[in-house]
């Protein structure tokens, strides 16, 4: 069907998805602009949104900075990777460490002529953004709390950017993003025990290296037992529309996690419930729009 030099180009087209986590960009691309229709853009049409030459740099921007971290992470990760994740290793070695680099700076290039259009200093925002990623990747990730704390900042950026952007700071909002970086916290501790076979022969002193599997189930307790008070504090105090579905939603899957974390020993185990949060922050994504369902048909008019 496909001769060796198309199978070849797919092959590698793959495996440059795999690299940047194309899932992930399109989902914080798709998240920016439904924040943005649905919640800070002050009774804007769809259309005046959509339309928005200088958001649409901003999200362009905000896309290839997360893109261009995933790859430079992957860069530094490559050996530990290899040990912990052989499957998408072997897909992500079909893009060289080389192309990786070129590909890394080029999209760097892209980013700030991106951020030009938007302001000097949304220049300066992305130079930051970019730089901290840098030193996340090289030097930080390998020490435990500061480690995750920072990936979990990193990772909540993109989304107030948008905020910034619009200059709603509604304190629903923050709460939604305490919310959101309850998640990604869990996320990082989830991923540090799925990978904890490379991390301990890599000499990565992540929380389950350092202070043992049973430390890091507990914060994974606290932090599932803080997100639930925000959950009820969410449905209890806001008028969030068909999105408290979502919210009651997550609390069932949030009890249904801490059974997990407590029963799981191995890392198939471990990689069910980061892709249950993965699927968590998906839902919560697209349920943004059943935040004011009513105005849904306004705002494309």
């Amino acid at each position: 069907m496909f001769s060796s030099k198309q199978h070849y180009y797919i092959l590698k087209f793959f495996g440059m998805f795999s690299v940047v986590r194309g899932y992930n960009i399109g989902l914080i691309f798709i998240a920016q602009y439904l924040m943005s229709i649905f919640i800070v853009s002050s009774g804007q049409s769809v259309w005046n949104v959509i339309l928005d030459l200088q958001l649409l740099m901003l999200v362009l921007a905000t896309s290839g900075t997360v893109a261009s971290g995933y790859i430079i992470n992957n860069f530094y990760d490559a050996e530990k990777d290899l040990i912990n994740r052989p499957k998408k290793s072997h897909i992500d070695q079909m893009v060289g460490q080389n192309t990786k680099l070129m590909l890394y700076m080029v999209l760097n290039g892209l980013v700030l002529l991106s951020a030009v259009c938007v302001s000097l200093k949304a220049v300066l925002f992305f130079l930051i953004y970019m730089f901290t990623i840098w030193i996340y990747s090289h030097k930080i990730k390998r020490k435990p709390l500061i480690g995750n704390l920072i990936s979990t900042i990193l990772t909540i950026t993109p989304f107030f950017t948008i905020f910034i952007y619009y200059k709603n700071f509604k304190f629903l909002i923050f709460v939604l993003g305490f919310y959101l970086f309850l998640i990604l916290s869990m996320r990082e501790i989830i991923k540090d025990l799925e990978n904890i076979k490379g991390d301990l022969a890599l000499d990565y002193q992540t929380i389950p290296v350092r202070y043992g599997v049973g430390m890091a189930k507990s914060m994974v307790y606290v932090l599932i037992g803080l997100n639930l008070l925000t959950t009820f504090y969410l449905l209890t105090y806001f008028d969030l529309g068909l999105m408290d579905y979502f919210f009651i939603t997550s609390i069932v899957l949030l009890f249904s996690t801490i059974v997990l974390v407590y029963n799981a020993k191995t890392q198939a185990q471990y990689l069910r419930i980061h892709n249950l949060l993965k699927i968590l922050i998906a839902l919560g994504v697209f349920s943004i729009v059943l935040l004011d369902p009513q105005l849904i048909l306004y705002k494309i008019l």
